[in-house]
């Protein structure tokens, strides 16, 4: 298991769930907020310059403006600590 992964089954994440990500979109393992919030992050890690607007109102709708703003400030972070990471050449 990854560093994403450990960390994710500390803080909770149901094993099932983790074994299951690649099938958010349609597994029963995952709430409403949870799929919406999982396709912003795909969204913005395949092209981070736009955030189609159907994502944009699903997790607005799931969590409102505010939880919104901190689950895309996350997603923003999170994707660019990866990049400097990455670019730098560090390793897990």
């Amino acid at each position: 298991m990854d560093v994403h992964g450990a960390l994710a089954k500390r803080l909770g994440v149901e094993e099932a769930s983790l074994r299951d990500l690649s099938n958010y979109a349609s597994s029963a393992n995952f709430s409403e907020l949870e799929r919406a919030a999982l396709a912003v992050t795909v969204a913005l890690t395949r092209e981070p310059r736009a955030l189609p607007e159907n994502l944009r109102s699903a997790l607005i709708q799931a969590c409102g403006s505010d939880g919104f703003e901190e689950i895309v400030a996350t997603v923003g972070l999170f994707n660019y600590l990866t990049r400097l990471h990455n670019g730098c050449g560090a390793s897990a």
